[in-house]
């Protein structure tokens, strides 16, 4: 790490998300803004902003329920704007102690949470 690089120096690889429906579940990620990286025989890499990979795993049946994560977005008021345009109907902006937020729920029925930001660029 340089010495002018005041990132830390750790970030999450990798994080998966379950789907009975893959291709529709694909098509809305990167609706949602990500970047498709690879695909195969039942499943689809995603990129996301620094690199984390959204590793989509088909199978026959699943369970929705909230998303084991939760995205950060630069411009909140933004991005809701775009998704409501882009017909993905996000609920209302919710203003909290930390974050404002919003969710959207993929095409399997999962419920996905948008943050507004809170990076810093301090020293750890």
């Amino acid at each position: 790490m340089r010495d002018t690089d005041l990132r830390p120096s750790v970030w999450v690889g990798h994080i998966l998300l379950t789907t009975d429906k893959l291709d529709a579940s694909h098509k809305f990620m990167t609706l949602l803004g990500m970047r498709s990286i690879s695909q195969g025989e039942g499943f689809v890499v995603l990129e996301l902003r620094g690199g984390t990979h959204l590793v989509l795993l088909e199978r026959k049946t699943i369970t929705p329920a909230p998303a084991s994560f939760d995205l950060m977005v630069e411009d909140l008021d933004a991005t809701h704007a775009r998704l409501e345009a882009r017909g993905l109907a996000p609920s209302k902006i919710e203003e909290g102690e930390i974050h404002n937020s919003f969710t959207v729920q993929d095409p399997s029925g999962h419920t996905i949470s948008f943050n507004s930001t809170h990076v810093s660029d301090q020293p750890v």
